[in-house]
């Protein structure tokens, strides 16, 4: 299932959770302590991801937006269960 994602680089702590209406429609807003330098955001964001929908790290792909805060994912699993926690996490 694909999963659009807003990203919040720097923050804090690192979250999955949230709704951004940006213009490609709702996306899931994750921020992930990592700054946006060298892709550590990016690693991070696939982690958070990844953990935030029980599967593995390699069942997160990303699709689109390498340096963008609006990227795109892939997450390989039951569509019915990621379905169900992506609008659990979007609120």
């Amino acid at each position: 299932m694909r999963i659009l994602l807003r990203v919040k680089p720097g923050a804090s702590r690192t979250a999955v959770g949230g709704r951004y209406d940006g213009p490609s429609g709702p996306a899931l807003v994750v921020a992930v302590a990592a700054r946006a330098v060298e892709g550590q955001a990016t690693k991070a964001v696939l982690e958070a991801v990844a953990a935030a929908f029980g599967v593995r790290r390699t069942a997160v792909t990303l699709v689109r937006g390498a340096t963008s805060r609006d990227k795109l994912v892939e997450v390989d699993g039951d569509d019915v269960t990621i379905g169900a926690r992506r609008t659990e996490l979007l609120g």
